[in-house]
């Protein structure tokens, strides 16, 4: 039991005036006191670099607390996600529906690979046939997809990602929370924190449609447990080389979790790491250089627990079938506006016309328009930072922060809608490096918001323990810079309603599991009507074209691979000119196309393999004209849709 006797130095930092007969004798065993003067002496006592508290509130209490709070954030994500739950099974949010039917898709596959005891299934075919895809390059999330499989099985996969949505608006607040009680904050500061972090403009723009970015809730327990092996601060773990062990594991196991959800916001994640280790040891070079031989063995044991679990899916991507190259996005194309900063889209209560058709025509759209955090807070982080500067959780999230937000400013300065090529940042240098070239710098603000979350709860709490008369006044002011991030219940939209006929005709062909099928439209990253379909009903098995990112024939990475052959795309042209469809959605046409003939329009069957051909027409449309001139008679018509077996094409 640690000894309550402090006194107070200048600073305000708990000082010990004498010891417990514990503690002399840990001191005789050959530690000693690490003097730190930024956290509250009110919680914490640094003993070999260990933390211990001696007036918790009790772990019951603390349990009730966090129940509690978990309550409320769920409340939280339940309005937010409002219009969602009137249909959770067929509405999404509106402004980015390709990218949802995409994920929509994959939770398909993840159900049906569970369904099927087909796990992990890395290399699929139900898109893209007959070459497939590698799913680790993709959006795949096979870790919630598997959790949430029953929920596809049984409501469909636009019901669990609403689920997976409400979830992650909720569970990242409460996991940040939870790490800031580890480090001290308060139970106030520790759930505004957690709630800044877990509803941030960041993570409410990546609701559109970007899932895996959305479901932010790894990355602060990441962060804890490879800060908590750096700095010797374990817990219940303990300490020594064994308690670094434990550590190590946990911080694997986060770690191949994080790479089954988004390796993307892993390796963001590990930046922000690597920023906030190095200012701690900046500041505290003994506290680091004392333990580099268990820090060694942690992350050893973090290496090979997480090797255990993502080894293979990993190899797979970087060795296996369908590997690629580089980046499938344009260099420095996505990165945040510096004006982005202050300029609130419609996605906040908090917003003005003129804001929000700022957001609205940034180049990355919407859904990427991730840096907004708006004057107050700004403005609040910067008091506190050099109010409290001396303070090592400021000091350490605050620069975290900056450095984070510099970065995904991208290489050069975009400001007010201007690009100023000119005018070079860190991200230029950065960005040459290896695997840097394919990060999106714009996502770096989702971990920088919690680094802003992190250092707001310290400053909240560093200023009520300064100024305790004016705790008021520092209430009002956290109000201030909170209230314009308070996001508005997401507007929704229907998803694509299934056409007529469509299970009809496929029960009626009677295909084999597998078997390729053509299905007009062919679905391309700018239109997934038919993706959506196969996504709520799991069929076709397998089906050419889809919304991928994949290698060309040269193995760069690209949007869609190869792209669609001339003849797919000369398909798609006639459908959408008999559909009113703008042809531009489904189809991006050379100059100079030369049309295939019915010859090469056959051979292009040959050469994919399919067994079937369901088109979404009518026998009386333009379209129909020339597919029953091509095929013959369909052998079944059902509502709005016509199909062909076509054995003879047959992989």
């Amino acid at each position: 039991m640690i000894s309550p006797a402090y006194q107070r130095d200048r600073h305000g930092v708990g000082r010990a005036s004498r010891l417990s007969a514990a503690e002399q004798a840990h001191l005789r065993a050959g530690n000693s006191f690490v003097k730190v003067t930024e956290f509250p002496a009110s919680r914490f006592r640094f003993i070999g670099g260990a933390v211990s508290h001696y007036d918790s509130p009790g772990p019951r209490n603390e349990r009730r607390e966090l129940a509690l709070a978990a309550l409320y954030f769920l409340l939280g994500a339940v309005a937010v996600t409002m219009w969602l739950w009137r249909d959770p099974a067929s509405r999404l949010v509106a402004g980015n529906p390709n990218d949802t039917n995409q994920f929509a898709w994959y939770f398909r596959y993840d159900a049906a690979a569970v369904a099927h005891f087909r796990l992990p299934a890395l290399i699929t075919a139900g898109m893209n046939a007959p070459q497939g895809v590698s799913v680790m390059w993709n959006t795949f999330m096979l870790l919630p997809g598997v959790l949430l499989a029953p929920v596809t099985l049984l409501a469909g996969p636009q019901a669990s990602l609403t689920v997976l949505m409400t979830a992650g608006f909720a569970g990242s607040a409460f996991a940040l929370m939870a790490v800031l009680r580890r480090w001290g904050a308060s139970t106030p500061a520790a759930a505004l924190g957690g709630g800044v972090y877990g509803f941030s403009p960041a993570l409410i723009q990546s609701s559109l449609g970007h899932y895996d970015l959305q479901f932010a809730v790894l990355p602060p327990l990441i962060a804890h447990a490879a800060l908590s092996l750096v700095t010797g601060r374990r817990g219940r773990y303990g300490s020594g080389s064994r308690a670094a062990g434990r550590c190590g594991a946990l911080l694997g196991l986060l770690a191949a979790a994080q790479v089954l959800v988004a390796e993307e916001l892993l390796l963001d994640t590990g930046v922000a790491i690597v920023i906030m280790t190095a200012v701690v040891a900046a500041s505290r070079p003994r506290l680091i250089t004392a333990r580099l031989r268990e820090v060694a063995a942690g992350l050893g044991v973090a290496v090979a627990v997480a090797a255990v679990i993502a080894g293979y899916p990993l190899w797979v991507q970087f060795f296996g079938p369908l590997r690629q190259q580089t980046s499938p996005f344009t260099p420095d194309f996505f990165k945040n506006d510096l004006a982005g900063f202050v300029q609130p889209s419609s996605s906040l209560l908090l917003h003005t016309k003129s804001s929000a058709a700022f957001a609205a025509s940034y180049p990355g759209q919407l859904p990427e328009y991730l840096g907004y955090l708006g004057w107050p807070m700004l403005i609040v982080l910067v008091l506190v930072t050099v109010r409290f500067w001396r303070q090592l959780p400021v000091r350490v999230t605050a620069i975290a922060f900056v450095v984070l937000a510099a970065c995904s400013l991208g290489g050069t300065l975009l400001a007010g809608g201007v690009e100023h090529t000119g005018i070079k940042l860190p991200w230029y240098w950065l960005q040459t490096l290896p695997v840097t070239g394919s990060v999106l710098p714009d996502r770096f603000s989702i971990v920088a918001d919690g680094a802003v979350a992190a250092a707001f709860a310290f400053g909240f709490d560093a200023a009520r323990r300064r100024w305790p008369a004016a705790k008021g006044f520092v209430a009002v002011l956290a109000a201030v810079a909170v209230i314009p991030l308070v996001p508005a219940p997401l507007p929704t939209a229907p998803v694509t309603a299934l056409p007529a006929g469509w299970t009809a005709v496929f029960s009626a062909l009677r295909l084999p599991a597998g078997a390729h099928v053509l299905v007009v439209p062919i679905p391309v990253s700018t239109f997934t009507e038919a993706l959506r379909w196969q996504a709520d009903t799991g069929q076709p098995g397998s089906m050419v074209g889809g919304y991928y990112m994949g290698p060309t024939w040269s193995g760069q990475a690209a949007t869609d691979g190869n792209g669609l052959s001339s003849e797919a795309m000369y398909l798609n042209q006639l459908w959408a000119g008999s559909a009113g469809v703008s042809v531009a959605a489904v189809a991006t046409l050379p100059v100079n196309q030369i049309y295939p003939d019915d010859a090469q329009m056959r051979a292009q069957f040959r050469g994919w393999g399919i067994s079937a051909i369901v088109a979404d027409t009518n026998l009386g449309s333009s379209f129909g004209h020339y597919l029953t001139g091509l095929l013959g008679k369909p052998t079944v018509t059902a509502g709005q849709m016509l199909g062909w077996r076509l054995r003879q094409y047959a992989a």
